[in-house]
């Protein structure tokens, strides 16, 4: 179903990263950091297990798992090229002296992801772990790096995109046979991962009739019955990396005030598609978005944010939103999704996944934008 089967997706560079890492501890004001985020672990070092440390400091890597993962991590991380030292502490009180070890040889002040731990996790490290270190909170240094994406990564996101498109291109013909919201949310997920496809990025959204006026409604067992919009909001996982699409659909006419909304809709996603460009501001993006739309006196009903990284997470940054104080350069993956929610009416958002360049922003998710399904 996809163009880019995983075999023949370019290599990423995982090697290099250590070092773009080790670049910001001056600045953080850190002599190593703790890694703790999985996401984060995966990137830095290729091991997709559930369960691991990674101590990176001035001048080695040190990777701590736990006895179901050790040679999983042995083998992904040679597979990465990555050079590390690998402990397998059966317990945390192993774990604790693993890397405790480490850091009380040669670090005064340890790093820790402020958004991946937890307070009590703090306390526990700042109590038992590393009693004799001073812990510094750091935001973002390793998803920082992640922000741009190499090739490889958009050809991964790309792939994941191109597997959702040929899913919905299957699934959608069936809305005309009345299926459940559940049922399409099925379908997409199956054939998915019959084209490639390790699993979902999130859990699908399928909203139909009224219920397409609540932005995250959940799949139910309703029916989807003619005349009335659908909202179908999915993606899914390629080698790590997420897709993400929006399709407001509808069974035969929906009506003139339906229509209206979704003719609205799609002119304000074009507009902030044709905003993004590297050096745009993320906030003059979700501007282009918004403007139109509450223009057209439906500005309440855009409840939310026009756009999001994407990447080994389904959100990431840059965040796409009036709030955001991001500038968008070359390599960022971000989506484009304005939406208006009416009670009574329904709802409608439309959502493409773009990467930017220099002079504009190369469409990832190519699925047709046609309102009605014969």
């Amino acid at each position: 179903m996809t163009d880019a089967p995983l075999t023949r997706l370019p290599a990423v560079d995982v090697t290099a990263r250590e070092s773009r890492l080790r670049a910001g501890f001056a600045e953080a004001g850190i002599d190593a950091l703790l890694v703790t985020r999985l996401p984060n672990i995966r990137y830095l070092t290729g091991f997709t297990g559930s369960a691991a440390l990674v101590l990176v400091t001035p001048d080695d890597l040190l990777f701590v798992t736990d006895g179901r993962y050790g040679q999983q991590a042995a083998e992904q991380l040679s597979e990465a090229g990555v050079t590390a030292r690998i402990e397998v502490g059966l317990t945390q009180q192993d774990q604790r002296a693993q890397l405790g070890a480490t850091v009380a040889a040669g670090c005064d002040r340890l790093g820790l992801e402020a958004h991946g731990v937890t307070w009590a996790q703090q306390r526990t490290f700042g109590d038992e772990w590393f009693a004799s270190t001073e812990l510094v909170p750091t935001d973002g240094l390793v998803e920082g790096l992640r922000r741009v994406k190499e090739p490889g990564e958009v050809a991964r996101i790309g792939a994941a995109c191109a597997i959702a498109d040929a899913a919905l291109a299957e699934v959608a013909p069936t809305l005309v046979e009345g299926p459940t919201e559940r049922d399409v949310a099925l379908a997409l997920e199956v054939t998915m991962r019959q084209g490639g496809a390790s699993g979902v990025s999130f859990d699908a959204i399928v909203a139909s009739g009224p219920h397409a006026a609540m932005p995250h409604a959940r799949p139910s067992d309703r029916r989807i019955e003619r005349g009335e919009l659908v909202i179908i909001d999915f993606g899914c996982v390629v080698d790590g990396y997420c897709s993400d699409m929006t399709r407001t659909l509808s069974v035969g006419e929906p009506g003139a005030e339906a229509t209206r909304l979704y003719e609205l809709v799609l002119m304000a996603q074009q507009a902030g598609r044709d905003a993004v460009r590297a050096g745009a501001e993320c906030a003059t993006v979700d501007a282009a978005c918004r403007d139109l739309i509450a223009g057209a006196g439906h500005g309440d009903a855009f409840s939310h944010g026009t756009g999001h990284g994407v990447g080994l997470e389904i959100h990431e940054a840059p965040r796409v939103a009036a709030s955001a104080r991001d500038t968008l350069e070359p390599g960022h993956v971000v989506t484009v999704e304005p939406g208006v929610y009416l009670p009574g009416v329904g709802g409608v958002r439309i959502e493409d996944t773009v990467v930017v360049t220099d002079d504009g922003a190369d469409l990832l998710t190519a699925s047709p934008k046609d309102l009605v399904l014969a």
